[in-house]
């Protein structure tokens, strides 16, 4: 006698109620998969994005948005701040290195950043092909900015603001020089180039728009150099820093934010609050899953019950052909472990599968990179999903077998 036949003919009999307790079982489970997913590629993709930087400084304003526009290039930067009091703060004795940056631009959405090469090497990047910048106009190009169209040696100009649409300065181009191998980090995202390319693109665009103005405008520009008068502020958006020792986490930031009018933010700090606030809502979605599922539950449960109500008969024949009591528990809870184990792996299918399409559909230049051909490290007890479950549901019905008399149910049949 063959259990597995003898559990699947039963399932196959009742196709239509049992394909929507599986399919209420494989929503719950899908809804779990994917908070899973997501939350551990958000957690991971923040971790590598903020490597080796545990202090940035900008313009005051908010400190979350400082951490967001700078460390992970999702948000509008909170201002410029002057570049000769960020060196003095980067040269601090406790400060190992310091690395600038400074935005205004774009290229098809992906974010143009003055900075150094030290930018490359703090997540260290290697060259697929090319070099790195030497002169200004000069860039290297992420890995996701090169499968956009871009490629080592071509010219490009760069659009005012941070996202697609702005004004293009079509009279300074730029000119590809290397492209970054993936790193899987914000740097696949990103066009590098020097500090001077983005100071001369933005003299030219302030000489240009205050040609119309009178020349009071100009006193509040510092110095005049060049053979149009006109010098520009040596500015930048931010200064990325690593302590030179832990001591400096207590102290520096402090030190910043009360003898400057600089901003200190801390990209530690600011990333749990994100993902605290991000936790209220991956809460809410998993009690909702949480509800999905004992429903599942409840629902494989009647079906076994139900089940078994008009099916005594069969299993005191059964019995009456020499199955024991515990062949027919074994065989109530095999049909539940087949409900919801399919239920568990087609919602882990679709989890990945949903995750996957929202990948897909995100624009690349757009921030976070997801993808569900990968699992979640805390995945793996979702598969202990349809154990708990298949047991929980064939408790009450498998009793119930374990106890009838099959003579008294036959004798009833009669």
């Amino acid at each position: 006698m063959n259990l597995w036949t003898l559990a699947l003919a039963d399932l196959r009999r009742h196709r239509l109620s049992n394909s929507l307790h599986l399919l209420l079982m494989a929503l719950g489970v899908a809804l779990i998969a994917a908070l899973l997913l997501l939350a551990s590629q958000i957690a991971g993709r923040f971790t590598r994005d903020a490597r080796d930087v545990d202090l940035v400084l900008g313009a005051k304003g908010s400190p979350l948005q400082l951490i967001l526009s700078t460390v992970y290039h999702l948000d509008i930067p909170t201002g410029n701040i002057p570049l000769d009091e960020a060196r003095r703060w980067g040269s601090n004795a406790m400060v190992a290195s310091a690395i600038p940056l400074s935005l205004g631009d774009n290229v098809r959405g992906f974010r143009i950043v003055g900075t150094t090469p030290a930018m490359i090497e703090r997540y260290d990047a290697r060259l697929a092909s090319g070099r790195v910048w030497k002169a200004p106009m000069e860039a290297v190009i992420g890995a996701d900015v090169a499968q956009a169209g871009l490629k080592d040696g071509a010219n490009f100009v760069g659009a005012h603001g941070l996202t697609a649409g702005g004004h293009a300065h079509a009279d300074h181009p730029y000119h590809v020089v290397g492209v970054l191998a993936p790193t899987h980090t914000v740097l696949d995202r990103l066009v590098l180039t020097s500090l001077e390319s983005v100071w001369e693109i933005h003299a030219a665009h302030h000489h240009h728009d205050d040609g119309d103005h009178d020349d009071d405008d100009d006193d509040d520009d510092e110095g005049a150099a060049g053979a149009d008068g006109y010098q520009p502020r040596q500015e930048i958006t931010a200064l990325l820093l690593k302590y030179r020792t832990p001591l400096a986490a207590v102290s520096l930031p402090r030190m910043i934010n009360m003898q400057s009018k600089l901003q200190a933010a801390s990209p530690a700090f600011e990333t749990a609050r994100l993902m605290q606030l991000m936790g209220l809502g991956f809460a809410t979605l998993k009690a909702l899953a949480g509800v999905l599922i004992a429903a599942a539950t409840l629902s494989v449960f009647i079906a076994l019950y139900t089940a078994m109500e008009a099916r005594q008969y069969d299993l005191a024949v059964l019995r009456s052909f020499g199955a024991s009591r515990w062949k027919l528990v074994a065989l109530l809870w095999l049909q539940a472990m087949l409900l919801s184990g399919a239920g568990a792996l087609l919602g882990l299918a679709l989890g990945h599968a949903a995750v996957e399409a929202l990948g897909l559909l995100s624009p690349k230049a757009s921030g976070i990179k997801l993808t569900g051909l990968t699992a979640a490290p805390d995945e793996a007890w979702l598969l202990v999903l349809p154990l708990l479950v298949g047991t929980l549901a064939a408790l009450l019905p498998a009793w119930r077998a374990y106890r009838n008399d099959p003579a008294v149910t036959l004798a009833q049949a009669h």
